[in-house]
């Protein structure tokens, strides 16, 4: 006859034994990971973060064939204009992928004479960012870092509302005032 296998003391022992090993194991003191690579020196951005407040018509285009029509598009777009503003640590207050409201985002400058838009801790060109392709002063052209946020919503083309950041001419001199002169007074009757 067959008997029914029975844990004898020392084989349960043994098993209590090896599962407190383990469990030992994954809560004992771990070692110590190394240390993220440090970025270098911060660079500076090609320019200061107050140079894009302001409002601005907004399009967006995925094909390079159409940034000419987009541009006039994001120019038609001040009807309804993006607001850009300075954030309460310097930064610029706008959107990332997906968010409903603005964020304090920081201009951060790379090699290469590069400029990327998006969070201050992150190092640039993170995933989040938007690198700066053109800015002129009255344009701005932003392209998403993470490929998958690109494809949806493309490269943001960003037209300069009104008269901000456009050239201004300079100021025509006035001519000098003329002093008033009172007509005569009509002839006695």
């Amino acid at each position: 006859m067959h008997q029914p296998a029975r844990l004898t003391i020392s084989s349960v022992a043994a098993l209590v034994l090896l599962a407190l090993g383990l469990s030992g194991c994954a809560t004992g003191p771990q070692p110590e990971l190394p240390a993220a690579p440090a970025t270098g020196p911060a660079l500076p951005p090609a320019f200061p973060p107050q140079d894009i407040v302001g409002r601005w018509g907004l399009a967006a285009y995925h094909k390079e064939e159409d940034r000419a029509r987009t541009e006039a598009a994001a120019a038609r777009g001040c009807s309804q204009p993006y607001v850009i503003t300075l954030g309460p640590t310097g930064g610029v207050m706008m959107h990332l992928a997906d968010q409903a409201t603005p964020t304090e985002l920081a201009l951060k400058g790379a090699p290469g004479g590069k400029t990327f838009i998006g969070p201050a801790e992150d190092p640039p060109g993170s995933a989040q960012d938007r690198e700066v392709v053109l800015f002129n002063g009255r344009i701005l052209i932003l392209r998403w870092m993470d490929t998958e946020v690109q494809g949806r919503y493309g490269t943001m083309v960003y037209v300069r509302c009104g008269g901000e950041g456009a050239r201004r001419p300079a100021a025509k001199p006035r001519a000098p005032a003329r002093p008033k002169t009172t007509p005569p007074p009509p002839p006695p009757r």
